[in-house]
């Protein structure tokens, strides 16, 4: 998300929507309630991004956006960015979005599946459908944000807060650092699964 100083009225408006949608939902957050989080009339809202619709496409398009650059850097150079201020609210943000069942959010996880797509083509990982491997890999991901509630009561901290979500991170890291199969019993299991595909 932006800094606090010098942002524009367009800037202050995606903020206050991005908060208040992760906060409520989209159909919870009215144009009244955004616009004077941001400190800005209705009519500018609208002068600006025409409707609550095209509100909600450009906070997309910019949390997309920012998430996609932090893949891509490490993607490109193999070492994790910091975390830099926002990040998780945006993270949230485009979680929340997906949840709501819109096709803005079906059209969101099609395009990361893309972006996975791509990523797997530059790596050494093998798999006979990178398709599934990025869609199945994506879901993954998202299931620890969409059990925010269930993951905090367990580990007894708000792992959408600092410092529980960086405690989740790190058992994810972990999980992706070691295999939990022997090669023996993938062949075993993916022998078994085409077994079941081909009777």
């Amino acid at each position: 998300m932006s800094s606090d100083s010098d942002l524009t009225a367009r800037a202050r408006i995606r903020d206050a929507a991005i908060a208040l949608f992760t906060e409520r939902g989209i159909a919870g957050a009215t144009i009244r309630d955004i616009a004077q989080a941001a400190g800005v009339s209705s009519g500018l809202l609208r002068h600006h991004f025409g409707s609550k619709e095209g509100l909600r496409d450009a906070c997309d398009e910019y949390a997309m956006g920012q998430i996609t650059q932090i893949q891509m850097r490490f993607t490109e150079t193999q070492t994790f960015p910091a975390l830099a201020p926002g990040t998780l609210a945006l993270q949230q943000y485009l979680v929340r979005s997906l949840m709501d069942g819109s096709s803005r959010g079906a059209a969101m996880f099609a395009q990361a599946v893309e972006q996975g797509e791509r990523w797997l083509a530059g790596t050494h990982l093998e798999t006979s459908d990178p398709r599934a491997y990025a869609a199945v890999l994506g879901a993954m991901k998202l299931g620890m944000f969409l059990m925010r509630d269930q993951l905090s009561a367990v580990l007894g901290e708000d792992v959408g807060e600092m410092p529980g979500y960086l405690r989740m991170i790190r058992a994810s890291v972990e999980i992706f650092a070691q295999p939990l199969l022997t090669p023996e019993q993938a062949d075993q299991a993916l022998k078994a699964l085409d077994r079941l595909g081909h009777p």
